[in-house]
């Protein structure tokens, strides 16, 4: 599933034009991140913020040789697609780049993209791709940020990468944010000013904060807020984090990450607690949750309601069936199957996910659970002596999708039933195709928009056996 954006992209060799003239162009389509394509003297041009058919005017960020980033200026005949803008911040930050355009526009195109990966393998092509699923609320949606820290002329900055650059925007009063965020990070930068704490400097790789992190449980409106560190601190860390606390009440938990690494991976080993309790509790659905720090949970809890009830109605388990859920994070899905299933089995490869899971089940009552850390291709190959074929087996991998291997394991079980949960159209799309292979046939592909004004999209795939192939297919 997809997550927010913090990490600098790496651009092309290019260089800058700085002083240059406005050019006009037409966009002819979107690429798969939503940028307005054009082409100016050959060369593709990318625009964030423009919509197809319309005509631009824009200045040259970075000229490759195949390639242009432009920046937008002015809109000359706009799109019919074109809604009313939300963010003033749009233009800079450019981490929601469908957010010029209407909702309707935005359904339909990944909507699109969905049908456009399936269709790409002819595999796939009996597959009955739903409607999309629109989300309730466009905005203010995201329960949970991950934040760069920097300092610039003696001001915080707390915010993004702008895309293509090592260049932090603030983000100011964010609306794809939970409001509980933006009063967060405006509190802390407020305070890491008044109290002179220094920000981490990845060119000196000195100075302490590089990194704010917020979860929210839209339910109970409590927030539990992690700050990323360079090294370890206690005296400043607790300071700012009673003051924190004095100032929003709604803050439960302050912790502290330990990242000493100088890459740009946010998260380090050690995690300690600061101020409040250890972990942040929400609910989805019916399922109360224990989320760690660290943890991975959905930005939009509506959304993964209506995703986790899905993948529950599909699986249709009985109480003497077992369900297996691979990635299964901190057991959302899986301890939704528990509630009809008479076993189920998840595996993560994130240890403090798997923790937390088995907090879940205890906390929910949910006694039939059992949650394993480890090689998701050797935990699911030792599966196969423990598990009886006509099992459930539901899949929740990151972008990247499945590993063969894996896929090639999970067949071998001949489960009655598998569920696909994916974040990328592109590697769904992959995986499917290679499952139908092993003898398992996509009947039917629900798209879910999980992260409006972005050009993200999350899918939900249920595949049966292939009769004529499932003895020979799955072995």
């Amino acid at each position: 599933m997809a997550k927010t954006p913090v990490k600098p992209q790496k651009s092309h060799k290019s260089r800058r034009r700085p002083s240059a003239p406005s050019i006009e162009l037409d966009i002819n389509r979107l690429n798969d991140e939503g940028i307005g394509i054009g082409y100016f003297e050959t060369k593709e041009v990318l625009i964030t913020g423009a919509l197809p058919g319309e005509r631009v005017s824009f200045t040259i960020e970075h000229e490759g040789q195949r390639r242009i980033v432009g920046q937008l200026r002015r809109v000359l005949r706009k799109s019919n697609d074109r809604g009313i803008s939300t963010c003033a911040q749009a233009g800079e930050c450019q981490g929601c780049s469908l957010i010029a355009m209407n909702y309707p526009a935005q359904l339909r195109f990944k909507e699109d993209k969905v049908r456009r990966y399936l269709g790409n393998y002819p595999s796939l092509s009996g597959a009955m791709v739903h409607p999309i699923w629109a989300a309730e609320h466009k905005l203010g949606y995201r329960t949970n940020a991950k934040l760069v820290m920097a300092k610039e002329r003696g001001k915080v900055k707390i915010g993004l990468y702008r895309r293509g650059s090592h260049e932090v925007v603030d983000i100011g009063n964010c609306p794809l944010h939970h409001p509980l965020i933006n009063r967060i990070a405006a509190v802390v930068k407020e305070e890491v000013e008044r109290q002179g704490i220094y920000i981490y400097n990845p060119k000196t790789q000195r100075g302490l904060l590089r990194y704010l992190t917020v979860k929210i449980a839209p339910g109970s409106d409590k927030a539990m807020v992690t700050f990323v560190t360079a090294e370890r601190n206690f005296r400043e860390l607790t300071h700012l984090g009673k003051w924190l606390k004095k100032k929003i009440p709604e803050i439960i938990s302050v912790q502290q990450n330990v990242n000493t690494s100088e890459g740009n991976v946010i998260f380090g080993r050690d995690t300690l607690k600061v101020v409040g309790v250890p972990d942040l509790i929400d609910k989805v659905g019916d399922i109360r949750l224990r989320i760690a720090p660290t943890s991975f949970f959905q930005v939009n809890n509506e959304q993964a309601t209506r995703i986790y009830s899905q993948v529950r109605q599909w699986a249709a388990l009985q109480p003497e069936e077992t369900a297996v859920d691979l990635y299964c994070g901190i057991g959302g899905i899986a301890l939704n199957l528990a509630r009809d299933a008479g076993r189920v089995i998840g595996i993560e490869v994130i240890e403090e996910a798997v923790r937390n899971a088995r907090e879940n089940a205890r906390m929910n009552e949910l006694g039939n659970c059992t949650f394993v850390a480890g090689d998701a291709a050797e935990l699911v190959h030792d599966l196969a002596m423990d598990v009886a074929p006509g099992s459930i087996v539901v899949v929740n991998p990151p972008r990247s999708g499945c590993d063969e291997e894996v896929l090639t394991e999970l067949a071998a079980l001949a489960p009655r039933a598998m569920i696909y949960v994916s974040c990328n159209p592109e590697t769904l799309a992959r995986d499917l195709d290679l499952l139908q292979r092993l003898g398992y046939h996509t009947e039917e592909v629900q798209p879910v928009d999980m992260f409006p004004q972005t050009p993200h999209v999350e899918s939900v795939a249920r595949l049966t056996p292939i009769p004529e192939t499932n003895s020979k297919g799955c072995k």
